[in-house]
């Protein structure tokens, strides 16, 4: 059955391999992490970074198998129907799995298998021509492309994880490539420095930060800082904090401190962090150091709601 667009159709002909055998498995192109933020230009398109998990897709007929990024085979019967009645003879869908209110959405960004051929090596606005063709009905859905000045500040405005930037001409990849960016949404807040770890290898002064905020009268760990020094500012705080040194540990309410090459400070300096969420066990995830803050009493830093 022919659904795509005739123009479409031919022009992916043209730059797809010939038939080759189904692959039983692909690696899934993985986006870089970047600290830029950008807006929209001829070369990239933006994209809604879902807060899920990666699943790829592998239909033939109407078998379909769904696995995790590292090939863990997930049963989703809701998806799996839904893909099995795509009118295409086999696929291989790349996108990311989401629970709702009720049911459980898989947003397809990627095709990398279609109908007999290996589309990777089409370029990406190709590929989003023949997925966009696709019939898709809930609970699969088609990652549309971001039309906005400042992708970002929409992210941030309303409350996604954050955004992925692709080239138009990146071909599919089995590997993480920097022609997908991945840019997070980021929280901010105080912390109080309570120690630090020491610098391994070539790096140093100090190895990570550890901070903490005030809850009542406890002084509460709250996870390492390791990004965001330069050379010079790791040299200045480590002296700083070798000044405060302490016998012990000025945490008290805290799991998951270091039990190696571990350093106590008093706590007196206060630092402006980044991250990207709070863990379950209220733990800082992905955090970077943005600078010190030299007006703010230690004791008043508390943790805030984003």
């Amino acid at each position: 059955m022919d659904i795509y667009g005739e123009r479409v159709h031919l022009r992916a002909v043209d730059l797809m391999s010939s038939p080759a055998d189904f692959p039983e498995w692909i690696e899934p192109m993985a986006a870089t992490l970047t600290q830029e933020r950008f807006g929209v230009g001829p070369e990239w398109i933006f994209e809604r970074k879902f807060d899920g998990i990666r699943l790829i897709a592998f239909k033939q007929g109407a078998d379909v198998k769904l696995y995790s990024r590292n090939r863990l085979p997930q049963q989703i019967p809701a998806i799996a129907a839904a893909i099995a009645r795509l009118p295409v003879l086999d696929a291989i869908l790349d996108g990311e799995l989401t629970w709702g209110s009720e049911h459980a959405g898989y947003h397809v960004f990627d095709v990398a298998w279609l109908d007999g051929r290996d589309v990777t090596k089409l370029p990406l606005t190709e590929r989003r021509a023949l997925l966009e063709a696709l019939p898709f009905t809930p609970p699969l859905h088609h990652v549309t492309e971001i039309i906005d000045a400042e992708p970002w500040e929409l992210a941030r405005n309303e409350g996604w994880e954050g955004v992925i930037a692709k080239r138009r001409d990146s071909v599919y990849e089995h590997r993480r490539s920097k022609h997908w960016l991945k840019m997070k949404c980021e929280l901010t807040q105080d912390f109080v420095v309570g120690g630090f770890t020491d610098p391994q290898g070539s790096r140093s002064g100090l190895g990570a930060l550890l901070v903490g905020y005030y809850d009542g009268d406890d002084f509460v760990f709250a996870g390492k800082v390791g990004t965001g020094f330069d050379t010079r500012l790791l040299n200045d705080l480590r002296a700083r904090l070798d000044a405060l040194a302490l016998d012990k540990t000025p945490f008290t309410r805290a799991t998951g401190l270091p039990r190696v090459r571990e350093n106590w400070a008093k706590p007196e300096i206060v630092v402006r962090v980044a991250f990207i969420e709070w863990t379950g066990y209220g733990k800082l995830r992905h955090s970077r150091l943005l600078g010190e803050v030299t007006d703010r009493d230690p004791r008043s830093v508390v943790r805030e709601a984003p």
